[in-house]
């Protein structure tokens, strides 16, 4: 079964907690100094927030499976559609050890796809960018290079990565 995904950049992490703890009726499964997330089953999503952005707003959406043949699944219909497919593997980032690949819908907005794997006492065990930024959603492809065939290349703090096929056209 699948659980949608949202991450959201915030200002004021406490405010936010206190506002989002009111709207869903329910306390943060897991608290940071910088980051908080909801595991909520009414709706069924993975609601996250953190203050590791470069600008308030939303960082990206995703949806979090349940098995690993779910995440095949889901990969193998990206590629399918001929969607750029960013595949970070097993990786690290928001207190969590997970299995994940990136797609990036044609107006920008990145798509996470992952699989959990376990929990970590750190936001991301590998270095953290210079500037700041959340460690997963990668930097979203300009137009000209989402439109050019075998051009895509978007590139995230974990890692660079490019995909043979265009994500938008």
């Amino acid at each position: 079964m699948k659980r949608f995904h949202v991450h959201i950049h915030v200002q004021d992490l406490q405010a936010s907690i206190a506002f989002y703890s009111r709207l869903f009726s329910a306390q943060p499964a897991r608290i940071e100094t910088d980051y908080a997330k909801w595991m909520l089953e009414d709706p069924r999503v993975n609601f996250a927030i953190s203050t590791r952005g470069s600008k308030p707003g939303l960082d990206h959406l995703g949806f979090q499976v349940d098995s690993a043949e779910e995440l095949v699944e889901m990969k193998a219909a990206a590629q399918n559609a001929d969607m750029a497919v960013l595949d970070e593997g097993e990786t690290t980032c928001c207190y969590a050890r997970s299995d994940k690949h990136w797609i990036t819908d044609p107006q920008g907005v990145a798509w996470e796809q992952f699989h959990t794997l376990g929990d970590i006492p750190v936001f991301n065990e590998a270095s953290q960018p210079a500037s700041g930024a959340a460690c997963c959603a990668p930097t979203q492809p300009t137009a000209a290079a989402c439109c050019a065939p075998n051009t895509v290349a978007t590139v995230g703090c974990c890692g660079p990565a490019t995909s043979s096929k265009s994500s938008c056209c």
